[in-house]
């Protein structure tokens, strides 16, 4: 009578045993992990009044239209007496804001921009039309206001001086790393509210805290309010109101749970 004997594989099953028992080791652990510590994240809200203003204006002038050559788009005498009006006229300009109250380096004359513009003239006796140009030379102007109740004069001083474009006022704050400090600051201190009215509620206590990062980092921008001409030519005793400006900030903070 013959003995089979099967062979034993101690290897195989030291390795099948790992495998089996690895998931309940991490499984474990996570739930550990997830018993240790309380996640929050919270978000808030700053509103701020402006206490700053930065008004956007623009002078141009336009030499005659010319019909359109091969060779030459526009007259260079009609140029230079259109970019000497132009310089007058923006020199006036700066001193009418220094007569209104504006320091001189509160004030930027921005660069020369010259564009060519194409006019659809009227059909001749054919019935064709013969192109026609002219040039435009443009020079933006920005103003800084610190005091906001200057700028219903400033306003008015700007279109008496003639400005082609009052494009409008940004408001603006004097300190905006304090505001969004503060900003984050709310956003904290929510986040720690929080944390204690869940704890409180679930009968644990808060340990340290484990990890804190911004999901939303609080960023100013300046609010833009436009102007249209229906406003510039409407009643002198206009308002100006800049409302306020909101600053957002988001925090998640993460505290050790004390068993």
């Amino acid at each position: 009578m013959s003995l089979i004997t099967l062979p034993f594989r101690p290897r195989q099953l030291l390795l099948g045993a790992l495998l089996i028992t690895a998931p309940l080791l991490t499984s474990t652990a996570l739930a550990g992990d997830s018993r240790s510590r309380l996640d929050v994240q919270a978000e808030a809200q700053l509103e701020v009044v402006p206490d700053r203003a930065t008004l956007s204006a623009r002078l141009w002038e336009r030499t005659p239209a010319i019909a359109r050559q091969d060779d030459i788009a526009t007259d260079p005498e009609a140029l230079r007496e259109a970019r000497d009006r132009l310089e007058t006229r923006a020199s006036e300009l700066i001193q009418a804001m220094e007569a209104a109250g504006v320091a001189r380096d509160a004030i930027t004359a921005g660069s020369l921009n010259v564009q060519l513009e194409h006019l659809a003239a009227p059909r001749d006796d054919r019935g064709e039309r013969e192109p026609m140009v002219r040039t435009r030379l443009e020079r933006p102007f920005e103003i800084k206001v610190n005091d906001l109740e200057q700028l219903p004069v400033l306003l008015d001083a700007l279109t008496t001086a003639g400005v082609n474009a009052l494009d409008g006022v940004a408001y603006d704050l004097a300190d905006r790393e304090a505001a969004t400090d503060e900003a984050l600051v709310k956003a904290l201190e929510k986040a720690r509210h929080k944390a204690e009215l869940m704890a409180g509620t679930l009968g644990v206590s808060l340990g340290p805290v484990l990890s804190v990062s911004e999901t939303r980092s609080p960023v100013f921008q300046p609010r833009m309010m436009a102007m249209s001409a229906d406003a510039r030519e409407s009643a002198p005793q206009v308002e100006y109101r800049p409302g306020t400006l909101s600053i957002e900030a988001g925090v998640s903070v993460s505290w050790e749970i004390d068993e």
